[in-house]
């Protein structure tokens, strides 16, 4: 086989795929890569072409990749970080530092998956530590300089300032079959004390005079939805994480309505000479892809919007 007749790769093609992969929807991998729907179709169809093989399966909820399209997925990043790498190398932009990244448990799935792999694959000789905490304690990591970079919520964060990156819709999460008894105190599912969150409901509760209890509490945000799903508790949840097995408690059923709040983003302080330009890179991309909105995947979104949808009449969207 002659040399020419080999062909070649994309590389476009090749972010264009892996981000498709981590968001599961060529419509989020479009608003991602500042690219239209058919264009990312395009790009994974010449890609197929290419290789000669299937690499997604479409359904109803998005996209997943294929056996090949999971082999490729590995070879892929190794080979865009080796091109981003020797690119940075020979040009002298590469970054270089150590960056120290905060956030809230309740959105790690989300900023992980979407930012953090294409920051690194982008600046592979930056050293990032990523650290999930309640923001009450991410808040405290900043003031003793432990944190370069954290996105906070504003409630139980002691800290001045901040900029906003979106808002936050806690609601009332039940299980779906769960009806109140008036009568009796709250069993609810909660973060520790200084969760913004559990704050939200406490505060709401004890302004209404409602009695309640922690039949459960833990540091993850899984951990509570378990609960919720299997009929232990109620739990002040974002909206958006609100699964089939769940439905919205409000005004109807006797409890208070939930005031929203903000993330924010907080730079740490002291932050070295030599990491500073790393940790600007990171906070840029932050404001890139959720300044004005909230880091909930297309598929989550959908699910939450059935749940809600599908449960008792009184249940209606804030």
């Amino acid at each position: 086989m002659s040399e020419a007749s080999l062909g070649t790769l994309d590389l476009e093609s090749l972010r264009s795929f892996m981000v498709v992969t981590q968001l599961g929807t060529l419509a989020a991998a479009a608003e991602q890569r500042h690219r239209t729907i058919s264009a990312i179709s395009m790009q994974i169809k010449r890609l197929e072409e290419r290789l000669n093989t299937q690499l997604l399966i479409r359904g109803a909820r998005g996209v997943s990749p294929t056996p090949a399209g999971e082999a490729l997925l590995r070879e892929a990043r190794e080979l865009l970080r080796q091109h981003d790498n020797l690119l940075a190398r020979f040009t002298g932009r590469g970054l270089s530092g150590k960056v120290r990244f905060g956030l809230p448990e309740d959105y790690a799935r989300e900023l992980v998956g979407q930012v953090l792999p294409e920051f690194l694959g982008s600046h592979p000789n930056v050293l990032l530590e990523a650290v999930t905490a309640t923001s009450g304690e991410l808040s405290r990591q900043l003031e003793r300089g432990e944190l370069t970079l954290a996105i906070l919520l504003d409630r139980q964060n002691r800290l001045k300032g901040g900029e906003p990156m979106w808002t936050t819709a806690p609601v009332w999460a039940a299980p779906r079959e769960m009806r109140l008894d008036e009568g009796q105190p709250l069993a609810l599912a909660l973060h520790p004390v200084n969760c913004p969150y559990r704050a939200t409901g406490v505060e709401a509760l004890e302004a209404l005079g409602r009695a309640w209890y922690a039949v459960f509490t833990s540091t993850s945000i899984h951990a509570l939805e378990t609960a919720v799903e299997a009929g232990l508790a109620i739990s002040i949840l974002d909206r958006q994480r609100l699964t089939p097995a769940m439905r919205v408690l409000d005004e109807n059923d006797g409890l208070p309505p939930l005031i929203g709040g903000e993330a924010k983003l907080y730079f740490g302080r002291n932050i070295a000479k030599d990491s500073r330009p790393a940790v600007e890179a990171l906070a840029a991309l932050l404001r890139e892809r959720f300044h004005q909105r909230a880091p909930w995947p297309g598929e989550r979104a959908d699910n939450s919007a059935f749940a809600i949808r599908g449960g008792a009449s009184g249940d209606r969207r804030n």
